[in-house]
């Protein structure tokens, strides 16, 4: 019994992940502030993944979950299978991104009810400054990755622009929309939430939510996690492979989908177009705007912007420290 705990700890151990009890704090405030931005509906988790360092790790840590994970399970090696994925560095995350979604959800809804702009401004500045943050990492900027820049930027431009669609309920779409919205973990500048209602199977998706142990919404549930596994599988792949073969090009585009996305961030909108959504009303089509004059609340505006600016510029100090 002994030999086979010690045998758990040394595979625990042996995983990638913090090493200190300093390292895994830091790591659980990045999970905190990636779970706080996926509360925010148009802003990505994996934006918060890039700005604070650890987007290649987080690529890598899902992409841990292998053949090789799954053969070592099958032969009741779970030791074995345990040294395989970074398990300690996923559960350090996940326990910030869970204590954010605990904590923060009811305020983030309520400033997004009552306080829109306040919380607009301070998002805008967080991924305004990451902008820069992450482009450093674009070497060398040649006229070639500046191509990729806009390339990413004008894609997520219009893809925040776009209006829902109607789409069939079948299973197959269902596990399609999974595999696309899961994406959004790990592409940054878009949300899950936002590709799901673009593809027409927010409020599908959601309302099986309320009752998942009726059958008929336990199905769709299933296909929906379904595609996510498969999505995140596949896709995390594709993005290690696009980083390890061309770094640059793939930073720059990925720069470009947070520069468009800013769009999706600006404080101040004019509602085009709605839709009553589960008994509440929800926004399908804004078009940005300019304040009135300056007042009060855009000086408060100012200041959140300015103190997300100043969360990427702390959180990119703590990452270097801890390097």
């Amino acid at each position: 019994m002994s030999g086979d705990k010690m045998n758990f700890r040394a595979a625990f151990m042996a995983a990638p992940g913090p090493r200190s009890t300093r390292e895994a704090a830091v790591l659980w405030l990045k999970g905190l502030c990636m779970g706080g931005a996926d509360i925010i509906p148009g802003v990505s988790g994996g934006t918060i993944a890039f700005i604070t360092g650890i987007y290649s790790q987080l690529v890598d840590a899902i992409r841990s979950f292998d053949v090789l994970f799954v053969r070592r399970l099958l032969r009741l090696d779970l030791a074995g299978a345990l040294a395989e994925v970074h398990v300690r560095f996923l559960a350090c995350l996940l326990f910030g991104i869970l204590t954010a979604v605990v904590t923060m959800a009811g305020v983030m809804n309520y400033m997004l009810n009552n306080r829109p702009v306040e919380i607009w401004s301070l998002f805008f500045g967080l991924i305004a400054a990451s902008i820069f943050v992450v482009g450093r990492e674009i070497r060398p900027l040649n006229a070639a990755n500046l191509c990729f820049v806009l390339l990413g930027a004008v894609g997520s431009y219009l893809l925040v622009g776009m209006i829902p669609v109607s789409t069939p309920e079948t299973l197959s779409f269902i596990f399609l929309c999974g595999a696309i919205a899961i994406c959004a973990m790990i592409l940054p500048g878009i949300s899950g939430a936002f590709l799901l209602l673009m593809l027409g199977k927010y409020e599908y998706v959601t309302r099986t939510l309320k009752n998942p142990f009726l059958w008929n919404n336990f199905v769709v549930i299933a296909a929906f996690a379904a595609g996510a596994v498969v999505g995140i599988a596949l896709f995390s792949r594709v993005l290690h492979f696009l980083l390890s073969r061309w770094h640059a090009a793939t930073v720059s585009v990925l720069t470009g989908f947070m520069i468009g996305a800013l769009r999706k961030v600006w404080p101040w909108k004019e509602v085009l177009e709605s839709a009553v959504i589960r008994g509440k009303m929800h926004v399908l089509r804004t078009q940005n705007v300019f304040p009135d004059g300056f007042s009060g609340e855009v000086v408060l505006a100012m200041g959140l912007f300015v103190a997300g600016v100043l969360v990427v510029v702390v959180l990119e100090r703590l990452s270097n420290r801890v390097k």
